[in-house]
């Protein structure tokens, strides 16, 4: 009998068998966390959704590292039926030292510098065959045996010229080869989701920009596209892999039911998104940033959590931590008494929040509407926080809070 196959290709049945698998083994951790952390009394610290259990599996990470190790077994054999003299990169770089050094304007006359970088694109290309900067022990491409055997091509006592191409041979190739390779990791392998992945990623782009600024930038083709690569991956994780239930709220009153859990899940992933989205400040425009993690997460899913969410300590914890992941530098020189308009929506619910804080306190005991002033002042800290000054000054005037200007004063701390 034929397999049944899904639009993939794939088996639908091992494919389900696998996915039941992760699910089971995702879970299984999850539980000895969660009993490790009710021994040591670490419950209350604890976030669901932000730990690393939804990300990769003890499986997943076995299947990796089998297949990984077959196609670095293979790739020996790309080139074992040519001479060394043809597919080292030291002994094809000496040949052109040589030529270099003995007849140089016959050298530059044959355009070899434009052609260095096509001749090596394979070899290099194979050396970084099983490269990725998701990994943890994963190896600088600068300590790489390529990278250090190119480093100083051309580079010998002679005057250089001011128009020798050589002096571009590691940047021309960081740009054809590195970023293609990079824009294919972005592609396939990057969870937006991993906040490990994401530092990652971070951290290799800010390396090439800052170290290969000559091809690294805004107006070249290839960094264009690596770029824009990253991009549709968020976009794609905002449409696909974001999800967040509505429940009533007496079905979320039971904080050991399943719903409960799983909401509380869902939130607490959605904002280890966001802080994920927002590690990219400073190589992608504000506009850009505003629009996948304020229109697209925060207001379209983050804030329809809040609706559920009680109205009290467990709220302004959520919105301390969504506005944690906001860069500082949004709200240092803005103008007037208004925050970022994106931001709207949110400091209308914190002003709602701060209300309907204050109405449910009413009648209550004199503990009760002391605790319910502390969190009315923690809204008022945490809107001044986003420069959202004219919602905390109604909020202040609206609850009488006499303490408005050490609040204001202390929004950055």
């Amino acid at each position: 009998m034929a397999p049944n196959l899904d639009s993939f290709g794939r088996d639908r049945a091992l494919y389900q068998e696998h996915a039941k698998r992760r699910i089971a083994e995702r879970e299984a951790r999850r539980t000895r966390r969660r009993q490790a952390r009710e021994q040591t009394g670490k419950m209350a610290d604890h976030l669901e959704g932000l730990s690393s259990d939804d990300e990769e599996t003890s499986t997943d990470i076995t299947n990796f590292n089998l297949e990984k190790d077959r196609i670095s077994k293979e790739s020996g054999k790309v080139f074992e039926d040519v001479l060394e003299s043809f597919c080292s990169i030291d002994c094809i770089k000496s040949q052109f030292e040589a030529w270099r050094s003995k007849y140089y304007m016959s050298y530059k006359d044959a355009y070899i510098g434009l052609c260095l970088p096509k001749l090596f694109n394979p070899l290099i290309r194979l050396q970084l065959l099983t490269w990725t900067p998701l990994e943890a022990k994963c190896r600088d491409f600068e300590n790489m045996l390529w990278f250090e055997s190119l480093l100083f091509y051309g580079c010998e006592e002679r005057e250089q010229e001011r128009d020798d191409v050589d002096i571009a041979l590691l940047p021309t190739i960081v740009e054809k080869v590195v970023l293609p390779k990079l824009t294919v990791i972005a592609e396939n392998m990057w969870d937006p989701f991993s906040t490990t992945q994401t530092s990652r990623m971070v951290g290799i782009t800010l390396k090439l920009i800052n170290g290969y600024p000559s091809v690294v930038n805004a107006e070249n083709k290839n960094t264009q596209v690596y770029l824009k690569a990253l991009l549709l991956r968020m976009r794609r994780t905002l449409d696909d892999d974001v999800f967040m239930p509505l429940y009533p709220k007496n079905v979320l009153e039971n904080k050991n039911s399943g719903p409960y859990l799983f909401f509380q899940r869902q939130f607490w992933s959605s904002v280890k998104l966001l802080g994920n989205f927002l590690q990219w400040y400073g190589i992608f425009s504000n506009k850009t940033l505003q629009e996948l993690s304020i229109d697209g997460l925060l207001n379209r899913y983050i804030l329809m959590a809040f609706q559920n969410s009680e109205y009290g300590d467990d709220s302004i914890k959520k919105a301390q931590n969504v506005i944690n992941c906001f860069p500082k530098q949004w709200f240092m020189n803005l103008k007037g008494e208004r925050t970022i308009s994106q931001l709207e929506n949110f400091c209308r619910y914190l002003v709602h929040l701060a209300d309907t804080i204050y109405r449910n306190s009413i009648g209550c005991s004199d503990v009760e509407k002391r605790n319910a002033r502390e969190n009315i002042k923690q809204i008022v800290k945490l809107l001044a926080g986003v420069h959202a000054l004219d919602h905390a000054m109604s909020v202040a005037a609206e609850h009488n809070v006499k303490e408005l200007k050490s609040l204001l004063e202390g929004k950055s701390t």
